[in-house]
C-alpha cells in the first residue's frame, strides 16, 4: 500500500506537470527548456523527471531575472517577476498533490501499523510530528505563492497571520488523521467510510463545475484529487463564498473527533489500560479545540480582506499559468 501511494502521487504529478507544460508551450508558441518536441518532454515525465525539470526551469529563469534586473525597464521586470511567482505556484500545486495523495495516506497507514505495537520509540514520535508539520506547511507555502501570483489579491502577511493559519491547519489535520487511525483500529471497514467521504468531496467538486483543466479527462481526475484532499482538510474549491460549507465540514470533523475516542472507550475496553490510547485521545480533543479556535481567530481577525469578486472574469488575456492559479482550490 505504501508503494501504491508513492506511485499514485508520482504518476498524477507527472501527468499534470506535462499537461501544464504543454499548455504553456501552445500559448507561447515556443519550446520550454530547449525541449524541441513534446515527445522529449513526455519522455522526461515518463521517467519521473517532471518536478526536477520545473525546479531547473525556475532556478534558470530566476537567475536571468536577477542578473538582468539592472538592464531591464520596470514594466518588463515586474512581468518577469510575476512569471517567476506563477512558476513557483505551479510547483507548489504539485507539492500539494503529493502531500495529500502520497504523504497523508502514508501517514495514516503508518499510524494504523504503529498502533498495533506496545512500544513506540522517540524517533517514531519525531517522525509523526515532522510529517504533520510538513502537511500543514505545504498548505501555508501554497497559500503564500497563490496570493503573490495573482495581482488582484493581497499577499498573505507574514508574522501572526501566517503562524495562526499554520496552527489552524496543523491542529485540524492532526486531530482528524488521528481519529481516522483510531477508527481503523476499531474496524478496517472504516476504509469504506473514508471512500464515501472521498466520493462526497468529488461529487461536490463536480456539482460546482470546476474548470481547472483544459481537457475533460484531466478535469475529472482533478475533481477526484479534490475529493482526496477534502478527506483531510477543507478547501475552497472554486473561489466562492463557502462559509456554510466550511461550517458543515468542520461540524462533521468535530463530530468524528469527539465520538471516536468514546467509541473505542466503550467498544474496546481493553484499550483503557494503554497509555497510548489516552495520549492520542488527548491530542484529538486538544487538537480539535485548538484548531477551531485558530480557524475562528484567523478568519475573523487576520484574514486579508477580499478585493476580488468570487469568480474573476474579464481580466483580459490570461496565460495558462495564471488561469490555472485563478481556478485552483483556495486553502
Amino acid at each position: 500500500m505504501t508503494a501504491l501511494f508513492i506511485i499514485t502521487g508520482l504518476v498524477i504529478n507527472q501527468i499534470f506537470s506535462y499537461a501544464w507544460f504543454s499548455d504553456n508551450m501552445e500559448d507561447k508558441q515556443e519550446q520550454v527548456m530547449n525541449c524541441r518536441s513534446k515527445g522529449r518532454l513526455l519522455a522526461l515525465h515518463v521517467f519521473g523527471m517532471g518536478i526536477f525539470l520545473r525546479y531547473y526551469h525556475l532556478l534558470r529563469q530566476g537567475y536571468r531575472v536577477v542578473w538582468r534586473a539592472s538592464s531591464s525597464d520596470n514594466a518588463n521586470f515586474q512581468e518577469r517577476h510575476h512569471e517567476l511567482f506563477c512558476m513557483a505556484t505551479d510547483l507548489s500545486m504539485l507539492k500539494l498533490f503529493e502531500s495529500f495523495l502520497e504523504s497523508a495516506p502514508q501517514l495514516l497507514l503508518q499510524l494504523y501499523i504503529w498502533q498495533g505495537h506496545d512500544e513506540w520509540f522517540i524517533l517514531q514520535y519525531l517522525s509523526l510530528v515532522f510529517s504533520f508539520f510538513n502537511l500543514a506547511w505545504s498548505l501555508v507555502d501554497y497559500r503564500s505563492c497563490l496570493r503573490r501570483s495573482l495581482p488582484y489579491i493581497r499577499g498573505l502577511p507574514s508574522g501572526p497571520p501566517t503562524v495562526v493559519y499554520l496552527l489552524y491547519k496543523l491542529f485540524t489535520i492532526t486531530s482528524l488523521t488521528l481519529s481516522y487511525s483510531l477508527l481503523l483500529t476499531l474496524s478496517v471497514y472504516t476504509t469504506v467510510g473514508l471512500t464515501v467521504f472521498w466520493l462526497l468531496g468529488t461529487i461536490w467538486a463536480h456539482l460546482l463545475q470546476t474548470n481547472f483543466c483544459t481537457s475533460t479527462a484531466l478535469e475529472l481526475l482533478y475533481r477526484g484529487i479534490i475529493g482526496a484532499i477534502l478527506v483531510f482538510s477543507f478547501f475552497n474549491v472554486k473561489g466562492q463564498n463557502t462559509k456554510l460549507e466550511m461550517i458543515i465540514y468542520y461540524f462533521s470533523c468535530t463530530a468524528i473527533n469527539v465520538s471516536t475516542p468514546l467509541m473505542l472507550f466503550f467498544l474496546k475496553p481493553e484499550l483503557k489500560a494503554i497509555i497510548f490510547f489516552w495520549s492520542v485521545s488527548g491530542l484529538i480533543y486538544g487538537g480539535s479545540l485548538l484548531g477551531l479556535v485558530s480557524l475562528v481567530w484567523y478568519y475573523h481577525f487576520l484574514h486579508p480582506k477580499r478585493s476580488d469578486p468570487d469568480e474573476v472574469d474579464g481580466l483580459g488575456k490570461e496565460s495558462p499559468s495564471v488561469r490555472r492559479i485563478r481556478t485552483f482550490i483556495k486553502p
